[in-house]
Formats: structure tokens, C-alpha cells, sequence
């Protein structure tokens, strides 16, 4: 009889275990674009407050860095998900990689070329002749085009700029090394700013004010996780929960801050740069929904097209979007 009272035991037990088994919590992994800051605290929040828990996922979020090129990671199967620009994203989908947007928090462009004042320059005709500060690792897809539908060559040839392939600091322009540098509204602008160079001295170009801006920040899986149905359940969770931080850090920005410095490994931010660039980010986020806008598509992939002799991409993008994941929430 004790005999059959353990078994009943085990049984009970195993009936638990299992499920247990059944409830846990889908793993899904995001790699960032870069390193752990404020440009991500929406999805920092959204983990720290249990919104991901709450959609029953356990995810992991993965800092980027200067060498790490997310269309890579997700090809080589290092993460789910990725955050990518979009002219990185579609260049990479031309070259093979089967990228598709499934979101788009960001509804607005951060991007700007920071000049000094003493340089001389006030428009972009001015460009000509002078040394400018760009970032790679698919950075550059937006400057190009920029640059070739001004007409301007990029090769340093009489009448066109020369590229200084700039690391991710603004020594270029402390040190004169460049003209203008690459600069986010959220980020490198306000390092300038830090490092000592009033805002009066100088002159910034935003992307968006010049027609060239395209999307930033958005998410992308490959397309075999589109077909199927668990997964993109899956995702659908994830880009749920993912708004709700958004929402959250918009309303309470300081706090987001916060969470993002204590999920910085490096110890490298400061909180004051943090809570001006959470600050800033809200303003590109602008209430997103996280459903991909085809106009802001369209623009972005026309200017990517309209390259002159070296196009970003050379022929209209297919299957590049999905509203498969969105359509769910």
C-alpha cells in the first residue's frame, strides 16, 4: 500500500513538472543596434517592469557595439530579432540576408550632420571642398544617398567632400579633424555640447529637414520565422509589451533612465546624458504604435534609390515589410 502511495506520489509530481514544462516562458532574443543606452529604453522598460513576463516571454536583450553589425548576428542565427536602420536593413536584404520589417517604433529621424560655424558652412552647397565625418557599418547608406542626389561626389575628388570614416565619439570635431561629424539628436550632438562647444558655434543639418530622412530603429526578423504561426505569435507579444515600454518611458523618462544605467554593464553612461537622451528618443518614438508607416517606407526607399551612378540599393525592394506581426495587436 506505501508502494502505491509513492507512485501516486511521483505521478502527482511529474504531473506538475510537466505542466510547469508547458507554461514556461517562450525564449526570444533582441540584438541592439549599439550599446546599452537610453535609444533602447523602451525595451529595457519593458523587461524591467514585467511586461514581457506578463506576455509570457523571457527575453534577452543583447548590447551592440562598434563591430557588431545586427543583419550578421541574425543571419548567423545570434538572436530572434534585431534593431536596424532601415537603409541598413534593405541593403543587406539586396545582398542576401532575408530581412523584413516587422515594426517601427521610431517614427522620426535622429540624424544630423553637426558643423562648426567657423568653417564657413551654411548650406549643404558649402560641403564641397570639405572633410566630413561619417560612420560605416551601414551608417553610411543614408549619407551616400544624401550625397548623390545633392550631386556631390564622395571620393575626394575636386568639388566633393572628403569621407572621414569616423569612429562613434566626436573627436573629429574637437580636434578639427573634420568639418562636420555624424551626430544623433539624442547622443553625439550633446557630447559636443559637454565637451565645450556652445550650440551658437555651431550649425547642424538634420536629415529630416533636408528630404533624406529614412526610418531608424526598427525590427527585423528573417522570413522563415514569418512562416511560422508560433513564432510569430511570439513576436506579436514581444512587439506588444515592447510599445507598452515606450509608453511607460515616455511618461516617465527619469525612472527609464534609470533602468537603462543599471542594465549598462560598461558603467560608462552618466545619468544626466542618460535622462536627456531618453528625453530625445520620446520625441522620435512620437507615440508610435509600432505598425510600419508605407509612406515613411516609400520615402525612405526612394531615397535610397535615388543614388545617382551608386544607388544604396538598385531596384524596388519586395517582400522587404510584413504587417503578418502587427495586424495582431
Amino acid at each position: 500500500m506505501k508502494a502505491l502511495k509513492n507512485l501516486a506520489l511521483v505521478s502527482v509530481l511529474g504531473a506538475g513538472l510537466v505542466s510547469g514544462a508547458a507554461h514556461a516562458a517562450d525564449e526570444l532574443t533582441l540584438q541592439l543596434k549599439w550599446v546599452t543606452q537610453g535609444q533602447f529604453a523602451g525595451y529595457y522598460v519593458a523587461k524591467d517592469k514585467g511586461f514581457y513576463e506578463e506576455e509570457g516571454l523571457d527575453v534577452t536583450i543583447k548590447p551592440g557595439g562598434p563591430d557588431i553589425a545586427p543583419p550578421q548576428v541574425i543571419a548567423g542565427g545570434g538572436a530572434d530579432v534585431i534593431i536596424d536602420w532601415m537603409p541598413s536593413a534593405l541593403a543587406s536584404r539586396e545582398k542576401g540576408v532575408p530581412l523584413v520589417n516587422i515594426a517601427q517604433p521610431f517614427k522620426k529621424s535622429g540624424m544630423m550632420l553637426t558643423c562648426r560655424k567657423d568653417t564657413g558652412i551654411t548650406s549643404p552647397e558649402d560641403f564641397k571642398g570639405k572633410t566630413l565625418g561619417v560612420w560605416f557599418f551601414g551608417n553610411e547608406y543614408p549619407f551616400l544617398s544624401w550625397m548623390s542626389q545633392l550631386g556631390i561626389p564622395t571620393d575626394g575628388s575636386e568639388g566633393g567632400v572628403t569621407v572621414l570614416k569616423q569612429g562613434f565619439n566626436v573627436d573629429p570635431l574637437l580636434q578639427k579633424q573634420a568639418d562636420c561629424i555624424s551626430t544623433m539628436t539624442y547622443n553625439e550632438y550633446w557630447q559636443v555640447i559637454d565637451a565645450g562647444i556652445p550650440e551658437d558655434e555651431l550649425i547642424v543639418f538634420k536629415y529630416e529637414d533636408q528630404g533624406v530622412a529614412t526610418l531608424e530603429d526598427g525590427l527585423y526578423v528573417v522570413e522563415s520565422s514569418l512562416e511560422d504561426p508560433a513564432m510569430v505569435d511570439k513576436l506579436a507579444r514581444f512587439v506588444k509589451a515592447t510599445m507598452k515600454g515606450w509608453e511607460y518611458s515616455a511618461a516617465n523618462p527619469e525612472e527609464a533612465a534609470e533602468i537603462v544605467l543599471e542594465n549598462d554593464a560598461t558603467g560608462a553612461q552618466t545619468e544626466k546624458h542618460q535622462i536627456r537622451m531618453v528625453g530625445e528618443i520620446n520625441k522620435l518614438v512620437d507615440g508610435s504604435d509600432g505598425k510600419l508607416d508605407m509612406e515613411a517606407y516609400n520615402r525612405t526607399v526612394k531615397s535610397l534609390l535615388s543614388g545617382g551612378s551608386d544607388p544604396v540599393i538598385t531596384k524596388e525592394p519586395e517582400g522587404a515589410t510584413s504587417t503578418v506581426v502587427t495586424d495582431k495587436l
